[in-house]
């Protein structure tokens, strides 16, 4: 895994489902620091106060859905430069170009492996 002086990379998981969270926490804790957000309104905040290094973003919430809020996060100075990777059982090509119209930097579909995962991450950061 690619690190920085030693640390390990911080991921936000945004996911209105705990158990997803959970799950991407049991297969990726050995490797990043994660930390949680169930919306899109709380993973602005997060990120602001606490900038992670990329942010997992779940597209399919409600309220502010993924999409949304990767525009937001990308038009916010204080959060623009944070890489975005989209999640999402979401598999079309058109789902897909939204996802990269709203900026994401990379999009990974559900299910998903755990290695596909980390090449995405790893390639974005």
């Amino acid at each position: 895994m690619r690190t920085t002086a030693n640390t390990q990379l911080r991921l936000l998981v945004v996911d209105d489902e705990y158990f997803n969270f959970e799950m991407l926490k049991a297969a990726l804790s050995g490797c990043f620091e994660l930390s949680y957000a169930d919306s899109g309104q709380s993973c602005l905040a997060s990120a602001i106060a606490n900038p992670p290094d990329v942010i997992l973003l779940d597209v399919c919430m409600p309220g502010l859905d993924g999409y949304d809020t990767c525009r937001m996060l990308k038009n916010t100075p204080e959060t623009n430069n944070i890489p975005v990777v989209m999640v999402s059982g979401l598999e079309s090509e058109q789902e897909q170009q939204a996802g990269f119209e709203a900026g994401c930097n990379a999009y990974v579909i559900k299910p998903f492996s755990v290695v596909e995962l980390v090449d995405k991450i790893n390639t974005v950061v």
